[in-house]
């Protein structure tokens, strides 16, 4: 049986998705890329990203959002940015405690692979100031992402495929870029798996914990567009001991095609007064 361990639930012993586990036989050199590879991506406090897709707009995951109190800045391209406010998709849910304890106690999280799965992790940023000086990310509006190869970048935790990466951290590192293809997608989620060498793109690579919100990019024409944000993978055993990032595992990333109205709406809104209280803005 698959057992999963997913998102910032379980504290400590989570698999939040991002930043990059690469090919065992590949040198970690060819996978690192500089800052300059995509200026939008947003650093969340801590670790986690978003990515700009307006002058004053940037998306993430959900549950890269503090617990407890307000966000108060990101950073993009090496700058802190003051946030206005936050917008948190009203069909987000974090998981009830008991559902937490259970997966920890037993080992066990398929049930809260069910209640993940039926989420909206999702949640725009509005910037106190625009930002001229970077051009955002259009976002990926097609239903055709199955079959198309995908860039992944992230700055979380790393290591290879063979042994997946230590689930304790660091979860903050460098700037690493890889590539995989979506197997699957429909309604809010894209997916796909980290294949090993042979089967494996040359750069193929799998994102790890400490960056959700991290981007999938697609391109079209000449341009690169985003497609879908990390948020939570499927790891094989018992989900206290398992090592997140090795070979066969899936990735489900946050389909933003599935929310392109939402969004829009959200950002053609007329500005509600600063603040983050925790309300659910939008349809």
């Amino acid at each position: 049986m698959i057992r999963a361990l997913l998102l910032a639930s379980l504290l400590a012993t989570s698999t939040n998705a991002a930043a990059i586990v690469i090919r065992h036989d590949v040198d970690d050199a060819q996978y690192r890329v500089p800052a300059s590879e995509l200026p939008a991506l947003v650093d969340m406090p801590g670790e986690g990203h978003g990515v700009l897709i307006a002058p004053q707009w940037a998306v993430t995951a959900a549950h890269t959002l503090p617990r407890q109190g307000r966000l108060e800045q990101v950073v993009i391209n090496g700058v802190a940015r003051d946030v206005e406010r936050v917008v948190t998709h009203p069909g987000y849910r974090t998981p009830p405690q008991a559902l937490i304890d259970q997966a920890m106690a037993s080992g066990e999280a398929m049930l809260l692979v069910v209640f993940l799965g039926g989420t909206d992790d999702i949640a725009l940023i509005r910037l106190r100031q625009p930002i001229t000086d970077i051009p955002p990310i259009r976002l990926y509006a097609g239903s055709d992402e199955p079959g198309k190869r995908v860039t992944l970048l992230g700055k979380g935790a790393t290591g290879t495929g063979a042994d997946g990466h230590d689930p304790r951290g660091p979860n903050r590192t460098g700037l690493r870029r890889a590539f995989n293809t979506v197997t699957s997608a429909y309604d809010r989620w894209l997916c796909y798996v980290f294949d090993a060498p042979p089967d494996g793109l040359p750069l193929e690579g799998m994102l790890g914990n400490g960056d959700s919100g991290g981007p999938v990019l697609l391109q079209s024409g000449a341009q690169w567009q985003l497609a879908g944000l990390a948020s939570w993978k499927v790891v094989q055993g018992n989900v206290m001991t398992a090592r997140p990032g090795r070979y066969g595992q899936t990735a489900c990333n946050v389909r933003l095609s599935h929310y392109h109205d939402w969004i829009e709406q959200v950002i053609s809104a007329t500005p509600q007064a600063s603040g983050q209280d925790g309300s659910h803005a939008g349809p």
